[in-house]
């Protein structure tokens, strides 16, 4: 079922932006086809890759990758589980298994704190040669609102709160994309902007995690 629904999602994809080919098809939150039960979940998972590798077999798509929510945070499967689920589907190593997308933000910092210590799932990636998509860095929006003037500066002096907050999230080690919606052009200037400063430093994440993380 969950390669079917990709392969759906990917023509109807394909059809809106008018192309034949796709660059990455993303298997959309599949922890919550199986919750609870992770053998069924991962039979899934690869019957749903061997279908996405048909399609890039095809040629319309180069390659596939997993968005999840809570799947990573949750356990219900790793980087390197997926990567074992991928090479089944294919019959070897030669998969397209290419991406992972995750939240990653100054309130969900589970994937900063880990990747700071060597742990988690950005440093897999990062070892499997996968792109990382950083999703929700603003958490929905509510994060400028939450950050004062004052956890802005210690980010990054002269930066507004929502440009701290994604600097933050493009620094983290292992993160190559950060997806964020913006309502208009100013925004995505304003955030183009904060990613354009240079990336923060490990030791300055641990500070603004150690901080966040105080009682």
């Amino acid at each position: 079922m969950l390669g079917a629904e990709a392969v759906h999602g990917a023509h109807e994809n394909r059809a809106q932006l008018g192309r034949d080919r796709l660059d990455l098809v993303l298997l959309h939150n599949p922890e919550r086809a199986h919750p609870g039960d992770r053998p069924d979940l991962h039979r899934a998972i690869r019957e749903a890759f061997a279908v996405l590798e048909e399609e890039v077999a095809g040629k319309h798509a180069a390659g596939f990758g997993v968005a999840t929510w809570a799947g990573l945070e949750e356990e219900a499967f790793t980087v390197g589980e997926l990567l074992a689920l991928a090479a089944e589907a294919a019959g070897g190593q030669q998969h397209h298994l290419v991406a992972i997308q995750l939240p990653v933000s100054l309130v969900m910092m589970t994937p900063i704190v880990q990747a700071l210590h060597g742990q988690g799932p950005l440093p897999a990636a990062v070892d499997a040669g996968l792109r990382v998509m950083a999703s929700a860095p603003l958490h929905g929006g509510e994060l400028p609102g939450m950050v004062d003037q004052e956890l802005a500066d210690l980010i990054r002096p002269g930066l507004t709160p929502a440009q701290a907050c994604v600097l933050a999230v493009a620094s983290c080690p292992g993160v190559t994309n950060v997806l964020l919606g913006t309502s208009g052009a100013p925004h995505w200037k304003e955030a183009a902007d904060a990613v354009a400063h240079p990336s923060l430093t490990a030791a300055k994440l641990r500070e603004i995690t150690g901080v966040l993380a105080s009682p």
